[in-house]
């Protein structure tokens, strides 16, 4: 730091008289004629210092009659830093030493560094008469005067105020803040109403805190919120001036260069925003970027908005189109949660006169942010002003700010979470409401159709088994019992009559039992048997259909006879032993063997099918079981049937609670293997 022989002043201060030290030379600086520039180490509050320059105090004052640079370097004393040693001179060559010192901690190509290189330019010796007049100002600064008189106290009757007056009226601000806090806190849990929380607080919060303005101001847009709230995406190639979405142009930090805004809701019923800067060259590029994400209105606007009166401008309808500064983190900054506080803007902003002159507009002299942060996103900012004088922001105040901003996010959260569940609520009942017309109209063809089958199988269990049962009936007693002689073609006719009757018999009852099982209304009459007499029985039922097929029927039991009883309906088991077995003979060519095994694995009978037949192609497995279904084209039926014997089949298994599978090869024969469990056997109750 600056160290020279031509400092005409140095010794050890108080903080607060340095301070007023400043303030004198900026009052000289405001009494020259012409333009005069004054900085202090507040310009380095937004960029990255190193870390002897974090500490020191400077003010710099330049005009071209007056210049002087004032600086003080801490000298600890505990914890705190009590006095500084303070330097300060008048020569041309150390402030502009000082400057390019400072001139170097910011970029090359930034507003800034040009900025500081226009002030050494400036630097001219000081008029004598200026210095004279300054030297003046020291020396009553620092010298008491002579005829001052020293006024004894004398003894007072009267009360004095307590020396912990002090200490009462902070205790109890700060009782008043923290019920301020409750009360926002409280009326957040209670009310989901987003814009009365925010109204209200905001009002009582810049009532109590005296502030000028108070603010909430919101990114509007996702792509952009998408982009601050990505780290990656901050300072990489994506396309964007420089600076472009920096904090530098947002209005909570630095100022805003978005551009119009959407309609939101505010205490007077304005908006405000900020439009895209002008950047020279680079204009095109952001003008581009602009269409491309549909940012032709705005990206960020204050949807409310409270002031002490009418003499503080409003910020809702306020739009500064040109003003730009360079990169800076403050975005992810104000997502991790990090606060701003901005005590003077004129100090703090003195090396960006686009900034300044921006904020001066809108009357903002000094300012606080913090940032309202939702699930981990940057939501918005809450700003405070103060409009006419600097403002040290004390930390009773910036954790009120603070808190407050968290509350209202907790708002937003609780607000989402409503939309959330308002706007499922009503998908579902749309979707509630048209399931249920659906099931509905289902319901009724479902009905509809159950009736007409119903209407169906009574007639055909009328119109059908009736006459055919005299038929069949009828045949077979003239087959016995002719009344004279019958040659053989007469006989054969009877026979084929017979016949027929018989198979149109079995489909009638097939389509009988079928839709019963659908319908829900078969029931399994439950008992005790034998299975390896039910099996020999359907085996020598269906020996003379086989051997007239010369296909040679076996029998295998793999279960002991003497264990072999089992609960189950006998009836159903026969009817699916009798139509697997008679499908697999029918299917089989002369010369081919079908093979019935039985055995058990624990409570449940195994029943085998196996034959040597035509076989089933592996694409016509999933249809096997289907009603009306037969696996050869109607081009070629060489088979007779309904295809319904073993969608009948599957059903009565299932009826039992078992499962039946196949395997089968085209040419080598099918596999058909049924499990049935044990059935438990109805109570009967006296």
């Amino acid at each position: 730091m600056l160290i020279s022989p031509d400092l005409s002043f140095s010794r050890t201060l108080p903080l607060d008289v340095f301070n007023q030290l400043g303030e004198l030379l900026e009052q000289m600086a405001q009494a020259v004629e012409g333009e005069f520039v004054v900085l202090t180490e507040a310009v380095l509050k937004r960029i990255s210092i190193p870390e002897e320059w974090q500490t020191q105090r400077f003010t710099v004052v330049i005009s071209k009659g007056f210049s002087a640079l004032m600086v003080g370097f801490p000298e600890q004393r505990g914890d705190f830093w009590e006095q500084l040693d303070v330097k300060l001179t008048f020569s041309c060559e150390a402030i502009a030493s000082f400057l390019t010192n400072i001139r170097d901690l910011f970029a090359h190509n930034s507003p800034q560094h040009q900025k500081i290189d226009s002030f050494c330019q400036l630097l001219t010796p000081n008029d004598v008469k200026l210095q004279s007049q300054f030297t003046l100002l020291l020396l009553d600064f620092f010298l008491p005067q002579s005829n001052q008189e020293v006024i004894q106290p004398q003894a007072s009757t009267t009360p004095v105020a307590s020396v912990c007056q002090p200490v009462e009226d902070a205790l109890n601000k700060q009782l008043a803040q923290e019920r301020l806090l409750n009360q926002i806190t409280t009326r957040t849990r209670q009310s989901l109403d987003l814009s009365v929380i925010m109204v209200t607080a905001i009002e009582q919060v810049r009532k109590f805190l005296e502030l000028d303005r108070l603010v909430i101001c919101k990114l509007v847009y996702p792509q952009v919120t998408q982009l601050f709230n990505s780290r990656e995406n901050l300072n990489t190639n994506n396309n964007l001036p420089s600076g472009l979405f920096s904090s530098e142009n947002f209005f909570s930090d630095v100022s805003d260069s978005k551009p119009r805004q959407a309609n939101y809701p505010s205490l007077n019923g304005g908006n405000f925003c900020f439009g895209i800067p002008n950047f020279g060259e680079e204009k095109k590029h952001a003008s581009n970027f602009s269409s491309s994400l549909n940012l032709g209105q705005s990206s960020s606007c204050v949807i409310y908005e409270s002031r002490i009166d009418d003499t503080i401008p409003s910020v809702l309808n306020y739009r500064e189109e040109y003003c730009f500064v360079p990169n800076s983190p403050w975005w992810e900054k104000y997502r991790q949660g990090f606060t701003v506080a901005v005590d003077d803007v004129e100090k703090t902003y003195a090396l960006e006169e686009c900034l300044l002159n921006a904020l001066r507009t809108i009357k903002v002299r000094s300012k606080f942010i913090a940032p309202i942060v939702f699930e981990d996103q940057l939501w918005g900012l809450l700003i405070a002003h103060q409009c006419n004088t600097p403002h040290n922001w004390n930390e009773s105040e910036k954790s009120l700010l603070t808190s407050v901003a968290e509350q209202l996010a907790i708002a937003i959260h609780q607000a989402e979470l409503m939309r959330s569940l308002t706007q499922e609520k009503h998908t579902l009942e749309q979707r509630v409401v048209e399931r249920t017309v659906a099931l509905h109209d289902a319901l009724v063809a479902a009905e509809a159709a159950s009736r007409l089958r119903s209407e169906f199988l009574a007639t055909i269990s009328h119109e059908l088994l009736t006459p055919l049962t005299y038929v069949i009936g009828m045949s077979a007693t003239l087959l016995r019992w002719s009344f004279g002689d019958l040659n053989q073609r007469q006989r054969e006719y009877l026979q084929t009559i017979h016949d027929s009757g018989e198979r149109l018999l079995e489909m009638i009852n097939d389509i009988l039992d079928l839709s019963q099982i659908e319908a829900g209304k078969a029931v399994l009459n439950i008992t005790e048997f034998s299975l390896v007499k039910i099996a020999e029985n359907i085996v020598a039922s269906l020996l003379e259909k086989a051997t007239s097929q010369q296909v040679t029927l076996r029998l295998e039991l793999l279960v002991d006879q003497k264990g072999d009883r089992f609960t189950a309906d006998v009836r159903r088991v026969e009817q699916i032993l009798w139509n697997l077995l008679s499908n697999a003979i029918k299917f089989t060519p002369e010369a081919g063997n079908v093979t019935l095994r039985l055995w058990m694995e624990d409570d449940t009978a195994v029943f085998q099918v196996e034959d040597t037949g035509i076989g089933i192609p592996q694409e016509q497995l999933p249809l096997l079981f289907e009603k009306f279904h037969q696996l050869d084209t109607p081009y070629r039926r060489r088979y007779e049937g309904t295809g319904l014997g073993l969608a009948l089949t599957k059903q009565l298994v299932e009826l039992h609670r078992g499962r039946i599978e196949v395997e089968s090869t085209v040419g080598v024969g099918s596999i058909f293997t049924v499990w049935i469990p044990v059935q438990p056997e109805p109570v009967i109750q006296f």
